[in-house]
């Protein structure tokens, strides 16, 4: 499994794009629509789209990559709310492309796509339906876990208690991962478990 890392260019979330031919890709949360360009440039075709949650700043590249095909995937729980009211109104009102979710997630659902098997870990707290996806001892934690820090919860849906339990989830998985974050450096569960402060009093 290859992983490309795809920094924002306007304050968006980092994007990453997975393949494990070298043809086929999975892109977690495709913030902006140049995320299109970079796949054509790489000569990769996205199939599939995971969302982590369905906030403005990482579905921007949503409505391109539906267009050409791929389905578009979050957690159960976040389904209705992308393009609710609540999502929408954010800091005053955001514009987000339209797209439609062909398939959505539970709690510890593993499935397969582009040759990658997955495990879909619901994460509530910076979200009601936010995930994080493991791959191959990675786990794409969205806005759940960063560097050093937790996403915020005083956004719509957002819960102080239910992402405390979601960390807790994390920090109980067995043996170690490379965390790749929403916003910010990448880091390892082992990492956080000793250094970050949310983590270590939970």
């Amino acid at each position: 499994m290859r992983v490309f890392k795809v920094l924002p260019q306007n304050g968006a979330s980092n994007s990453y794009i997975i393949t494990a031919d070298g043809k086929e890709a999975v892109v977690v949360d495709p913030s902006e629509e140049r995320i299109a360009d970079i796949l054509d440039k790489n000569g990769l075709v996205c199939k599939a789209v995971l969302l982590t949650h369905g906030h403005f700043d990482h579905v921007g590249g949503c409505g391109v990559l539906f267009n050409r095909g791929a389905v578009i995937c979050c957690g159960e729980n976040e389904n209705d709310l992308i393009f609710s009211k609540e999502y929408l109104n954010i800091f005053g009102g955001v514009s987000v492309p339209r797209f439609e979710i062909g398939r959505t997630f539970r709690d510890n659902e593993e499935f397969d796509f582009c040759g990658i098997k997955f495990k879909a870990l619901s994460t509530a707290g910076h979200t009601a339906g936010s995930m994080c996806y493991i791959a191959d001892g990675v786990i794409f934690s969205g806005d759940t876990l960063f560097a050093g820090s937790i996403g915020r919860t005083d956004l719509p849906t957002g819960n102080y208690r239910e992402i405390m339990n979601s960390l807790k989830k994390l920090s109980n998985l067995d043996g170690d991962y490379t965390v790749l974050c929403g916003h910010g450096e990448d880091t390892t569960l082992e990492q956080e478990r000793h250094y970050n402060a949310f983590l270590r009093n939970i």
